[in-house]
């Protein structure tokens, strides 16, 4: 088990304003951002992240959508950070989300839900350095 998890404020939490009241909700929560950047996923990096959903039916409309407008990336710190943050986000789809996780308060539907969270240590290693070179995490 690492201490650190990747994290995504996707592009409907930005476009709403949320970004400040989901960073609150993590720092509260008791975890340090070491790494964190305002940008914009071109389609071949949407592409290239999101590899792993290629067969899937909903592939195309993931990309559309997380290039779509600007995003938060951010690596996060904190003992058990994978688990942990899984638990603030809430389930995939928000209205199956626990009261009170970020995805509950700010998501739209199971599309647009707000905030991307590594499943593993291993993914949030890989998807951590796809977002930022060593130099950028403090």
């Amino acid at each position: 088990m690492t201490n650190r998890t990747f994290t995504m404020i996707k592009p409907d939490a930005v476009e709403n304003g949320h970004i400040g009241a989901i960073l609150d909700k993590i720092t509260s929560a008791g975890f340090k951002i070491i790494a964190m950047k305002y940008t914009q996923l071109s389609k071949r990096d949407a592409q290239e992240f999101y590899a792993i959903h290629k067969e899937r039916p909903f592939y195309g409309e993931l990309v559309s959508f997380m290039t779509r407008g600007p995003i938060v990336s951010a690596i996060l710190e904190k003992d058990n950070a994978v688990d942990d943050f899984r638990a603030l986000i809430g389930a995939t789809n928000p209205a199956e989300a626990a009261e009170g996780t970020i995805r509950k308060l700010f998501a739209k539907d199971i599309g647009e839900n707000a905030v991307h969270g590594s499943d593993s240590d291993e993914n949030a290693a890989i998807e951590g350095a796809f977002h930022f070179a060593g130099r950028e995490i403090y």
